[in-house]
């Protein structure tokens, strides 16, 4: 029973890393809180769930969302953050014009859906179980784990064996500096804004093929389960945030599994509370960052 709960933590914990990387990378080189990150979640579950409906194989729908996700999260930095970094606003001007821009995207969904709930059709992926090791595992949850594998190896890749990953490492650290050396800050924004977007819709339809639950509300509260993440993991660390991704679904699944009904968020964020309270950097937020969020 408790290597299936510990197993089943770490399939909803991969997508909860997926998610969070996104965030992180963000925060990490724009120091800005992405409020709508969320909203993309949603809009890439839903793209998603169309491109497969439309007769589109999984991992095509994937290559799909990952698209459409990444462009609007370009989108939304144009529009929403790159004539506020133009004026040199503070981050709290840019903290609320995400959320306005959370708000257009759920109000969008809202009307589109005619607030449904949506789900994908049940051979998009098969959920019979297979006795693995002494578990009961789906091909569903092996698609999860291998998707979430694929992605943040890639994104491992990207930023420390390209030259453009050493761009956005440049940035990161040092904007200015990055200047001098010829490296243009505006195409890292739309680098990490592209590849922010693209794992938060593929986050969002891991979690609709999950649950089998699409709605124009599901990015609320993985944005939350997100900040706790970036929080655990600390500010600006890429590998803080898989592990603490991973660490999360599993006290989740956990508590779902072991403690009485409506405590198991009351436990987490209690935990999260008391680490702080031991290291206000997070697990992770006194060693030197994978993309660094301060700016010199």
């Amino acid at each position: 029973m408790l290597g299936q709960q510990l197993f089943n933590g770490v399939v909803l914990g991969a997508i909860y890393a997926l998610f969070a990387l996104g965030f992180n990378l963000v925060f990490g080189v724009h120091r800005i809180m992405n409020l709508a990150h969320g909203g993309i979640f949603m809009a890439g579950a839903f793209v998603g769930l169309y491109a497969v409906l439309s007769g589109l194989p999984l991992w095509a729908a994937l290559i799909v969302t990952a698209i459409g996700a990444g462009l609007l999260a370009v989108l939304i930095d144009l529009t929403a953050f790159r004539p506020l970094r133009k004026r040199g606003e503070s981050e709290f001007a840019a903290l609320i014009s995400s959320i306005g821009a959370d708000m257009v995207l759920v109000n969008l969904a809202l009307r589109f859906s005619d607030a449904r709930i949506m789900r994908f059709p049940f051979e998009t992926v098969s959920t019979d179980p297979m006795l693995i090791f002494g578990l009961r595992i789906t091909g569903l949850q092996l698609t999860i784990i291998a998707t979430a594998c694929v992605f943040v190896l890639l994104l491992a890749i990207y930023l420390y064996g390209t030259s453009f990953g050493r761009q956005v490492r440049a940035v990161s650290n040092n904007e200015r500096a990055s200047i001098l050396l010829g490296v243009d800050p505006r195409v890292v924004y739309f680098q990490t804004f592209l590849i922010s977007g693209a794992l938060a819709g593929i986050a969002g339809v891991l979690i609709g093929l999950a649950f089998n639950h699409i709605s124009f509300a599901m990015g609320e509260p993985y944005l939350l389960r997100g900040f706790f993440v970036l929080l655990l993991g600390g500010l600006g660390s890429l590998s803080g945030a898989v592990i603490a991704g991973l660490l999360l679904g599993i006290l989740q699944t956990l508590a779902i599994g072991y403690l009485p009904t409506g405590l198991s968020d009351i436990i987490i964020y209690s935990l999260l509370f008391a680490v702080l309270l031991v290291r206000p950097n997070g697990l992770f937020g006194d060693k030197i960052a994978d993309a660094r969020i301060g700016r010199r």
